[in-house]
């Protein structure tokens, strides 16, 4: 049986698209296409019910699923055990939120290109409903956001939530401790309309039964922290990239009488029977983020 067929089965069934298999194992359409066909005809069934615009694996395709996945697995470990499991030239592509990408995430990557000299990065930085889509159409590889991905086949990990706190301009805020009705009557910064931050911010308000003056929505973090140099306001960001950011930027850690809610982050992942170099990865990155204060917490595993 060959098993780049398998392969290719095993990548349609779990991205439930041939058109996105394709494009993970860098195939054209129709040659995947090709091989799962090739596969039916080794088997003498049908693997794809093809009778539907919805795409659907027949009973013989839920069945050989499994066997698929043992089969890849067996072969990379057959790899290993003989000497020829080390891959020299891996491409992963990871996605991550803004908050994470400024806080450990470079120096991350700065230590992960030590350990696997051989890897190819693809680096994407999004909102967390993109990166979650993407994730779950099989375009990312590993993905760093607020919440977790829901997708069938997919890997999830909690890490410690990120520290919030108000940033201001040394100069234009002076004082030790800022009330929260005093903070209303600035012009807040924080993260677009909907995403988590945005509606932290605008909830610990309406608790408090205050309404802030001004609220703006900045994607970016390095645009906020210009903004905040520049005394346009005051910005809401993780502690962690702040102190990253006061390297090279003049910013002043606004102490509030109201605790904040911290960030959640979670690392998404889909797992490959054929390589455990995504496994080694997300391994790098928890351990990472243990020694930068954001450990992991425990393991949620997502749907088989």
């Amino acid at each position: 049986m060959n098993l780049r067929f398998v392969e290719a089965f095993y990548w349609v069934a779990s991205l439930k698209s041939i058109s996105r298999a394709a494009e993970k194992l860098y195939l054209t359409q129709s040659a995947m296409s090709s091989r799962i066909a090739k596969l039916e005809e080794e088997l003498g069934v049908l693997l794809l019910d093809r009778s539907d615009k919805q795409f659907k694996l027949t009973g013989a395709g839920t069945r050989f699923l499994v066997h698929a996945n043992r089969l890849l697995e067996l072969q990379r470990e057959a790899k290993a055990e003989m000497g020829a499991g080390v891959e020299t030239a891996v491409s992963v592509r990871i996605g991550a939120i803004e908050s994470v990408l400024h806080s450990w995430l470079i120096p991350w990557l700065e230590k992960l290109r030590l350990e696997q000299p051989g890897l190819e990065l693809e680096l994407t930085v999004e909102t967390t409903p993109i990166l979650t889509e993407q994730i779950q159409r099989g375009m990312l590889d590993l993905a760093f956001a607020v919440l977790p991905s829901s997708a069938d086949g997919v890997r999830n990990h909690a890490l410690t939530p990120m520290d919030m706190v108000f940033v201001g301009n040394p100069v234009r805020h002076s004082k030790a401790i800022y009330q929260l009705d005093e903070l209303a009557e600035l012009e807040l910064l924080t993260f677009q309309k909907g995403s988590q931050p945005n509606v932290t911010l605008l909830d610990l308000f309406r608790q408090q039964r205050l309404q802030p003056k001004k609220v703006h929505a900045i994607s970016s973090i390095s645009a906020m922290v210009q903004l905040v140099q520049g005394g346009f306001g005051v910005a809401l960001l993780p502690r962690a990239a702040v102190a990253r950011l006061t390297g090279f930027a003049s910013l002043k850690i606004l102490a509030c009488d109201v605790p904040l809610k911290s960030l959640p982050i979670h690392a998404s992942y889909r797992a490959d029977p054929t390589s455990n170099t995504i496994e080694k990865v997300v391994r790098s990155a928890l351990m990472f983020a243990d020694g930068a204060g954001h450990a992991p917490k425990k393991s949620m595993s997502g749907k088989p």
